[in-house]
């Protein structure tokens, strides 16, 4: 029987339950579109965190509540009604302040050594979608759409967007997509490879759990080295990647994991991986 264990985020802006090793995070201001806040932001920080550290969770599953994953920053508090200590900050300041709130939003994200899915139930935007790129697979609903929205607010990008978007969908299309902020419906995102895979409306959550479910069950250490080596893919010359390859399967070789799979191969049998 899945029973779930709720996790306090700190506020209604942000739920968190734990179901199957899957760590089910949901933006929860639908009336904005799920947009980032000061009560929001802070907490999935602090999610990604906690339920990146957490050895009861193997896989992130973030989506948003409603018909929207989210719609990046706060554009109402980027005018007149901005934060005044902001305001008041220096130009090096600021600067140190976005850092350090994208090394722990994004960077954190992309920093997770576990499997991490993104559902779009509706449009992501700006800081939304590169919250969305920074997980491994993103799977949306047939009526979900993008965009880098940062040409409509006058502002460049920021969160990793220009990178993140540059390596799923190369170059060209990147610059498109930063150059027009056009809106990109759900099929095209699977086109271009913005996403991996479009659901009807009603099956997304169904089916973004299913798959988070079936990852949280594999063997814990062999996903966290393949995600090391798709990483590395993009950092080191083939032959560092390659022998980098060669020492993590050696160690795997003697974990009781992958011994359980190539037993319940031969039993003919689903494997029960231990995580060690």
């Amino acid at each position: 029987m899945t029973t779930d264990t709720k996790i306090d985020t700190g506020t209604d802006e942000l739920l968190c339950v734990i179901r199957d090793r899957v760590a089910v995070i949901t933006l929860n201001r639908p009336e904005a579109r799920n947009a980032m806040s000061d009560n929001l932001t802070p907490a999935l920080r602090t999610m990604i965190r906690t339920c990146g550290e957490n050895p009861d969770v193997g896989v992130l599953l973030i989506t948003g509540a409603g018909k929207a994953f989210c719609a990046g920053g706060n554009v109402k508090g980027m005018g007149a009604h901005r934060d005044k200590a902001k305001l008041d900050m220096s130009h090096d300041e600021k600067v140190a302040d976005l850092q350090e709130r994208q090394r722990l939003l994004t960077g954190a994200l992309i920093s997770v050594r576990k499997p991490t899915i993104a559902a779009l139930p509706g449009p992501a935007v700006g800081a939304g979608l590169a919250l969305a790129m920074a997980c491994d697979i993103r799977i949306a609903a047939q009526s979900a759409s993008v965009s880098t929205g940062y040409l409509r607010v006058g502002l460049s990008g920021d969160y990793g967007i220009a990178w993140l978007l540059t390596r799923l969908v190369g170059t060209a299309r990147a610059r498109e997509l930063m150059f027009t902020a056009e809106r990109v419906d759900a099929a095209r995102c699977e086109a271009i490879g913005l996403v991996n895979r479009v659901v009807p409306d009603e099956k997304l959550q169904e089916e973004a759990f299913a798959l988070a479910k079936s990852m949280a069950e594999g063997p814990t250490l062999a996903l966290r080295y393949m995600k090391d080596n798709l990483d590395e893919a993009l950092l080191f010359d083939y032959a560092t990647a390659r022998d980098h390859e060669a020492m993590r399967l050696v160690r795997l070789q003697t974990t009781a994991d992958h011994k359980e799979a190539v037993q319940a191969f031969i039993d003919k049998r689903k494997p029960v991986f231990k995580g060690n």
